[in-house]
């Protein structure tokens, strides 16, 4: 039986390419979103892999979410936690709504998707988790606080819950994505881009989505257990831990 994985944000951007590369190496795909029914419309059409329509960090609904997702696809075996959101200002002139929206998603998510899958896992004796975190959660970054909070709390979870699923044959995985060529990222100036972003990569380029979801696979696998509790930094040399 070929293993079950969700990918939450998973029908657009780094999300999608996760989806689609997931599904080429031989898994049930189930991609999450969260409002833009044109796109993962789409999306589904053109991949054939299953949408799912939720809000991850509201716990309720990802309860039914997942619930949904096991009666039609089966056990999920495979837990890509993508979905993050940005709102971005200075901290003096940040307000609740700006905190509070992005630790609800970014963070939240992780516990209101995680939470709803892992006593099967734990059951069955077999899970992979990924979380995608980012480089910024690793070394900070202008006017991204609660991001980079988010972020960083993704890899603080990542380490604790390997700690407890260990012996449970579940292995808990972040991976910390750089500058990566994005819908999000494309729309900075050019100039901006080319004179500000790049040269700080030592690889001379920004990021595919593919890259991240290559990462994404090598954790999935079953060969890959002996791997729990680390960041897999995809930045391209930006910053080195």
């Amino acid at each position: 039986m070929n293993r079950v994985a969700v990918v939450t944000g998973g029908t657009r951007g780094i999300g999608r390419a996760i989806s689609v590369a997931l599904k080429g190496a031989g898994y049930v795909v189930a991609a999450s979103y969260a409002g833009n029914d044109q796109a993962a419309e789409a999306f589904k059409s053109e991949t054939g892999i299953p949408v799912y329509k939720f809000d991850v960090g509201d716990f309720d609904a990802c309860a039914t979410a997942m619930e949904k997702i096991e009666g039609q696809l089966g056990p999920v075996d495979v837990l890509v936690n993508n979905a993050g959101i940005t709102r971005d200002t200075a901290f003096h002139k940040m307000s609740a709504d700006q905190w509070n929206d992005v630790l609800r998603t970014n963070l939240d998510g992780l516990f209101n998707m995680t939470r709803n899958v892992i006593e099967g896992m734990r059951i069955r004796g077999f899970g992979r988790i990924i979380n995608i975190s980012s480089v910024n959660g690793q070394k900070g970054q202008f006017g991204q606080v609660n991001y980079c909070a988010s972020t960083a709390g993704d890899i603080g979870f990542t380490k604790a819950l390997a700690l407890e699923t260990a012996a449970k044959g579940i292995t808990v995985n972040a991976i910390a994505p750089g500058y990566i060529a994005t819908d999000m990222v494309k729309a900075v100036p050019e100039k901006v881009l080319n004179e500000k972003i790049i040269p700080l990569i030592p690889v001379g380029r920004l990021g595919e989505p593919e890259d991240v979801a290559r990462c994404v696979v090598f954790l999935a696998d079953d060969a890959a257990g002996f791997i729990t509790g680390s960041t897999l930094t995809a930045n391209g040399g930006q910053y080195l831990t």
